[in-house]
């Protein structure tokens, strides 16, 4: 078969356990990566998972790229496209998946040759975490596309600023795509000319600093400037508050902090999803902190919460939990006193590290009128652990008692499917 590529793709046709693909708009990273896909799962069977961190249905997913791509190599004939998997006539097989809400049933996906992981910008260093290690046949490779956000995302950190071994990263723009559109010329150059710091993001593949609209900017300039984020000790003397935020189909996001003398220790966040409460209960309890208070949103007390008769708050309260229910409150308010309190506020690197991604990504909507940044924050996948981030705070603005002790000791670093309610 004889495919014109762009040259600095041909790495993908070599034998690398990852293959990274970064930069702008317009480089062709999906589409040379499903090219290649498509070529070599034509000459020989291969599995290949095709992966992202949010896939609601088939139609997130690059089942169409794919479709396309046998499409325009004339292989229609040796490949079955199917509504959800694609199939080779030679026993090659495309599936589709997830990751957020499905990481734990990919654990038993077996014979994986390669796993694509697209749009990987929003990948969480939880999937991550629990991904790289599901792909482990023998010469199996990952690969990685996306187009770049902020410098300190996990999977910019992972594999362009500290790229694991057998690593290939290859940083892919507009210019290295010998077919680039006339038509995405025209709009790069007007971009370039309007604004030039977003036209570095979009077309060059260049990290920003923040996100425009990002709620809490300044707060997490300043907060990694003057080191509150690094490596924070776990006092076994001072009790381990949690504030949570509720979720089923969606994301149940929690937060752990301390209060030490005026400082707040955030040592620790998780979030999960499709869990039910008695087997969240069993994880807090598995850390082995010793616990203060549960500051759970208003509606863990609502009827349409339930289950088996009892609400979430009541069922933590039978598993021996200290709960406060939270009245409603405004958001403009919660996020203002985020806001008051963030400089008292140190956070576990390592342990926060995808509650820090959430709030550097937590930004305003835009204003369909306006088309200007409005007061009201952007609901998405962020959003989850910026509430229960607002929830910490108003709680521990108004009810944790602070004593004067040594600042925290900071050192470098050198991890069930139910029912909702159970």
């Amino acid at each position: 078969m004889n495919v014109e590529f762009p040259e600095k793709l041909a790495f993908l046709f070599e034998s690398h356990r990852y293959k990274v693909l970064h930069g702008g708009r317009g480089g062709s990273k999906s589409w040379g990566a499903a090219r290649a896909l498509i070529i070599q799962a034509a000459t020989k069977p291969m599995r290949v998972l095709c992966a992202r961190e949010f896939q609601n249905s088939i139609n997130e997913s690059v089942h169409q790229l794919l479709s396309n791509q046998i499409e325009e190599l004339g292989l229609r004939s040796a490949f079955e496209i199917q509504d959800k998997r694609i199939i080779g006539l030679n026993g090659s097989e495309f599936i589709f998946s997830g990751l957020r809400h499905k990481i734990d049933s990919l654990k038993s996906t077996e014979g994986i040759d390669v796993c694509w992981v697209e749009e990987a910008q929003t990948v969480s260093n939880a999937s991550w975490s629990k991904l790289i290690p599901t792909i482990r046949k023998d010469g199996s490779e990952i690969w990685v596309t996306f187009n770049p956000e902020l410098d300190t995302d996990p999977t910019y950190q992972r594999f362009v600023v500290n790229p694991p071994a057998d690593a290939k990263v290859v940083r892919l723009n507009w210019s290295d795509n010998p077919w680039f559109p006339e038509v995405l010329r025209r709009e790069k150059d007007e971009l370039a000319a309007r604004d030039p710091d977003a036209y570095l993001n979009v077309w060059e593949g260049a990290t920003r600093q923040t996100l425009d609209g990002a709620v809490y900017a300044k707060e997490m300039r300043e907060a990694a400037a003057e080191g509150r984020i690094g490596r924070v000790q776990y006092d076994r003397t001072k009790p381990v508050h949690t504030a949570w935020d509720l979720g089923w189909a969606d994301c149940t996001s929690i937060w752990f902090a301390q209060a030490v003398g005026g400082e707040f220790r955030v040592i620790d966040f998780l979030e999960v999803s499709q869990r039910a409460i008695p087997d969240i209960v069993k994880t807090l309890q598995s850390k082995g902190y010793v616990y203060g208070n549960d500051y759970l949103p208003h509606d863990a007390d609502s009827s349409t919460l339930q289950g088996n008769g009892r609400t979430i708050a009541q069922m933590m309260r039978s598993l021996g939990r200290n709960v406060i229910v939270q009245p409603r409150r405004d958001v403009i308010e919660g996020i203002n006193a985020a806001r008051t309190l963030f400089p008292q506020f140190w956070f576990d690197e390592q342990k926060c590290a995808d509650g820090l991604n959430h709030l550097r990504h937590y930004r305003y909507d835009v204003d369909p009128d306006t088309k200007q940044f409005s007061r009201k924050p952007l609901h998405d996948q962020h959003s989850h652990a910026a509430d229960s981030f607002r929830y910490l705070a108003m709680s521990l603005r108004g009810d944790t008692k602070r004593e004067k002790v040594k600042p925290p000791i900071r050192i470098g670093y050198a991890a069930s499917n139910t029912a909702w309610m159970g």
